[in-house]
């Protein structure tokens, strides 16, 4: 089980959102860099980060940030927002990045994510962002007529490394994960899942840990570890202990 840091970028900049509004954009560090090196520091083993503009604009928009991350940490890092292309794929491997979010294009263009699962084996994950059960594309700014199960079976046999799914409605709010729905999605397809969105506390942590969670990668934290609700050693200490 692991505990993925994140960091949204946004105009350059580390924060978070809140119910996926752009408008509602908190920032916590103008130096992604060293937040990530921060994260390693803690012991951190991933890093989950996402270029919020990139996922409205359908491209990189904040590639700059993301390359002095990837100079700034040996963690492996995975990315999503706006890359939509297998140009663009390529372009963020041969730069270090060690797995690629693919959200927008899985529901646009499922073809390009068999492709790309075929050309980087382990390397591709696609993020499933879900509000009130469907799942929305184009940095949340659409919902589609698809459910979250739906577009993940799509990819069943695929080699996609992970899902990531996000309860939009606990996005950024500290409502907790949505245990349930996540645990049900990876029940329902042989990829691995990550749960994101709504991790709040260390009550959260001690539920990941807990037997029918066990089906899960991971999940995100965000807000949860910018705002110190959060212990990362007590956290990081309580999922290696349920490892061993």
């Amino acid at each position: 089980m692991i505990l993925f840091p994140a960091i949204d970028l946004k105009n350059g900049e580390c924060v978070r959102l809140k119910l996926g509004e752009m408008s509602q954009a908190t920032v916590y560090n103008t130096d992604p860099a060293a937040q990530a090196r921060t994260f390693e520091e803690q012991g951190f083993e991933w890093l989950h980060v996402v270029d919020l503009d990139g996922a409205f604009a359908g491209t990189s928009v904040n590639g700059a940030a993301v390359e002095a991350i990837l100079r700034a940490t040996k963690n492996p890092v995975q990315l999503g927002g706006g890359i939509r292309s297998m140009e663009q794929i390529e372009a963020w491997f041969d730069k270090g990045l060690a797995r690629v979010i693919l959200g927008t294009v899985a529901v646009r263009n499922p073809q390009l994510v068999r492709e790309a699962c075929a050309a980087f084996p382990g390397r591709i994950a696609v993020g499933i962002d879900a509000r009130g059960g469907r799942v929305a594309v184009e940095g949340w700014a659409e919902t589609s007529d698809l459910t979250a199960e739906e577009l993940a079976k799509r990819f069943e046999g695929a080699g996609v490394a992970a899902i990531i799914y996000t309860d939009i409605d606990r996005d950024g709010v500290l409502k907790g994960i949505n245990w349930e729905s996540t645990i049900a999605l990876a029940n329902a397809v042989n990829i691995p899942v990550i749960a994101s969105g709504g991790l709040a506390s260390m009550a959260d942590i001690e539920r990941m840990i807990q037997p029918d969670a066990a089906v899960l990668e991971g999940a995100i934290s965000g807000r949860a570890l910018y705002d110190g609700r959060i212990n990362p050693a007590e956290a990081l200490a309580l999922l290696r202990k349920a490892r061993s």
